[in-house]
């Protein structure tokens, strides 16, 4: 449901995490084995950074023809925008159609990551509730 908060949808479900130093064929080589779309990369403190995703890795590091032994913070998107964990889960999905992410970071009050939201977690019925009920809103507004 688009009402519960985000932590309730990324809890208890891994995500990757890496320094700004790592490398990006270690990085890809990751992804694909955890089947992960992106990663956070976080400072040894554990803060949020950057995010690197599949399309960084394939704009900037394939179209470029970088070399895997590139460091992450050549290529990734730093400082990306993340939510709390208390927000909204529909809020949230807003936040991603309207900045054009397929990716977005929770976390804490420190900046912590506490998980991922993926644009496949509203592939499922609650995008269909989520549409129902925006189609119901642009209604009223049209009445009001």
């Amino acid at each position: 449901m688009p009402y519960r908060a985000v932590i309730n949808v990324v809890e208890n479900r891994p995500f990757l995490v890496c320094t700004p130093e790592d490398e990006v064929g270690s990085i890809a080589a990751h992804m694909k084995t955890y089947e992960q779309g992106a990663v956070l990369v976080v400072t040894p403190t554990g803060e949020l950074v950057g995010i690197c995703t599949e399309r960084d890795l394939c704009y900037k590091v394939l179209a470029d023809a970088l070399p895997p032994s590139t460091p992450v913070s050549a290529v990734m998107t730093s400082d990306p925008q993340a939510v709390p964990p208390d927000m909204l889960f529909g809020n949230v999905l807003h936040l991603m159609f309207e900045g054009g992410f397929r990716h977005m970071p929770v976390v804490d009050e420190m900046g912590r990551p506490l998980g991922l939201v993926s644009s496949r977690d509203a592939l499922g019925l609650e995008i269909f509730r989520f549409a129902d009920e925006l189609k119901r809103r642009e209604q009223l507004s049209e009445v009001l």
